[in-house]
């Protein structure tokens, strides 16, 4: 497969009524107009962590602005790192989950002198940091904001944790104090922000912040939960990664591979927002967090909160290796250790693969868990070779094949296929088993975590077990003329149905109370529409994953060329 040359890495979309401002010379005439005539004016730059704080003050240096740094109402750094050490823990990989807020960062004391201290200013007076707005209101609410991705790229680039001096730590390390700690800090205090905010300023390019009014940005998030829409995708490379994505979502072929492609995870995924000629770069989750009604649906916010429980991305093992073996933890034992709320149970649709190719799933009949175990003890020590194939399934896989794998389920896809992971939301938790005695990019063995899954490996999932319940459950919804429904799992212990539809005419579709997730799975693309004009017509391609939002309750969709294959899930009612 070299795809259609039609795959879109950077999806917008453009908010009408509202213009943006780029560049530190027009944001900062933008904010002198505000304070203008005023003796006495206060603009409140508050951060997300990672922000870079230094470069937005040194960029906006022609306010003639008296600054001041919220850093100094917070405790202290080794305080800090000793409050959030609970919940970092030991673990290479795996931290705890917090209920921390940034409130129980402020020293009290430092707080009142600082306030004291812009109590007695005059003229035009900022302060800048993460948690500003605890200080003071201010006359004017600048949040200042950051997308996960480019924060991870920043940790591989040196950058630091939030109060931590942790910058030659790995890469590892640093999204794991993120993921579990400062993040959550920062995402329940923007929450609280969303409505108060007067301007939202993108700093995801270095030197190139980009403005548009709090107005605008939320009419953003409304414009996005009220019609389909795609997240922006970014790409990833691993040991065992592959070729596919290479040619088909037209990626730099000069790298070594690329193993990951996120491209429907709104915890971690990005948004395009087009103000005219300006481009905003905002977290998809803010637009759970502002419109989790319209954009999940009344029942699935009811279910999850805030929070969006499914995720799409890709496995690029197309002339790559064999993902880790791995399990995912039982629902108990991932709130009990990590203080999550539901476990990652998931699914493997093979997009394309190699003739030859497997995928490893469940454990053979009357093997000897204990032997297993002990085996895989030794493996690690370096001792033998995990003799994977004694113990585990090897099915073969081909394009279109669905592997069902509610958690507890021992797997892992095989070299040469191209996977489209369809999964419940948190992704971080696989404990690898194995992992075929090879380095990581880094040049370190890859956590492994037997001491974790041996806890959660349920024995009875053997041969018999698998083939009776997670291969290629297809049962025929809907056939007639032009249209065939499919359902295609998940497994009864899954919280998400999926649905593979094969249109070849224009279809009438419904979101039945549920956000939709889906993916070109075969064909050239579709055009979404709305049957009342409710929103434009929207074109997604081969490969692109997109989301209907509850809201939009029903749509149809066409294909460009001839026929066109989705795959979709949602959360069952």
């Amino acid at each position: 497969m070299k795809g259609y040359g039609n795959y879109d890495k950077e999806p917008e979309l453009r908010i009408e009524g509202y213009a943006g401002l780029q560049g530190y010379g027009a944001i900062a005439e933008e904010l002198k107009k505000r304070a203008a005539g005023k003796e006495k004016f206060v603009i409140v730059f508050d951060c997300y962590t990672e922000v870079d704080a230094r470069e937005v003050q040194d960029g906006l240096a022609s306010l003639g602005a008296k600054w001041y740094d919220a850093g100094d109402a917070m405790i202290g750094d080794a305080e800090y790192n000793a409050m959030i050490r609970q919940f970092v823990t030991d673990d290479r990989v795996f931290g705890i989950m917090n209920t921390l807020t940034l409130e129980k960062v402020v020293d009290h004391e430092k707080l009142n002198a600082l306030r004291k201290k812009l109590a007695r200013e005059k003229g035009l007076v900022c302060l800048i940091g993460v948690g500003a707005s605890l200080v003071t209101e201010g006359d004017l609410l600048v949040y200042l904001d950051l997308a996960r991705w480019e924060i991870q790229c920043r940790f591989a680039r040196g950058a630091c944790n939030w109060k931590t001096d942790n910058s030659s730590a790995a890469k590892l390390a640093k999204f794991k104090q993120g993921y579990f700690v400062e993040w959550r800090m920062a995402d329940r205090h923007k929450r609280k922000l969303m409505d108060k905010i007067d301007y939202y300023l993108d700093t995801n390019a270095a030197n190139s912040p980009k403005m548009v009014s709090g107005d605008g940005w939320r009419q953003g998030l409304r414009t996005f939960a009220s019609r389909p829409f795609r997240l922006v995708p970014y790409f990833a490379p691993e040991v065992w990664g592959g070729q596919w994505m290479k040619d088909v979502c037209g990626l730099d072929r000069s790298a070594p591979n690329y193993a990951w492609a996120f491209d429907g995870v709104p915890e971690e995924n990005s948004i395009y927002m087009r103000f005219g000629d300006v481009r905003v770069e905002v977290p998809s989750v803010d637009v759970v967090f502002y419109c989790p009604r319209p954009l999940l649906g009344e029942r699935v916010h009811a279910r999850f909160g805030d929070e969006y429980p499914i995720r799409f991305d890709f496995l690029d093992t197309m002339g790559g290796q064999n993902l880790s073996l791995q399990v995912h933890p039982l629902t108990e034992y991932i709130q009990n250790t990590f203080g999550m709320h539901y476990t990652q149970d998931e699914s493997y649709y093979i997009l394309d693969c190699e003739e030859g190719s497997c995928v490893y799933l469940g454990l053979k009949e009357g093997i000897d868990s204990g032997a297993m175990l002990a085996d895989l003890e030794a493996a690690q020590r370096g001792e033998i070779v995990f003799p994977a194939e004694k113990y585990v399934n090897k099915f073969p896989a081909k394009k279109h094949d669905h592997f069902l794998i509610p958690a507890g389920t021992v797997h892992c896809s095989g070299a040469d296929t191209m996977v489209l992971e369809i999964s419940a939301t948190p992704y971080i938790f696989t404990f690898k088993l194995w992992d075929w005695s090879r380095l990581g990019l880094d040049g370190l063995p890859r956590p492994v975590h037997i001491g974790h899954g041996r806890h959660v490996i349920q024995w009875y999932r053997d041969t018999k077990w698998v083939r009776e319940n997670l291969l290629n459950r297809f049962e025929t919804i809907e056939e007639r003329e032009g249209y065939l429904e499919e359902h295609t799992g998940l497994h009864e212990r899954e919280f998400l149905e999926t649905r593979r539809c094969r249109i070849r005419e224009k279809v009438r579709m419904e979101t039945n109370g549920s956000v939709v997730q889906a993916n070109v799975v075969d064909g050239r693309g579709g055009v979404i529409e709305s049957p009342t004009g409710a929103f434009e017509p929207f074109e997604v391609h081969y490969a692109e994953t997109f989301i209907i939002p509850e809201s939009v309750k029903e749509f149809t969709v066409r294909p460009l060329d001839g026929e066109v294959t989705i795959v979709k899930a949602y959360v069952r009612g």
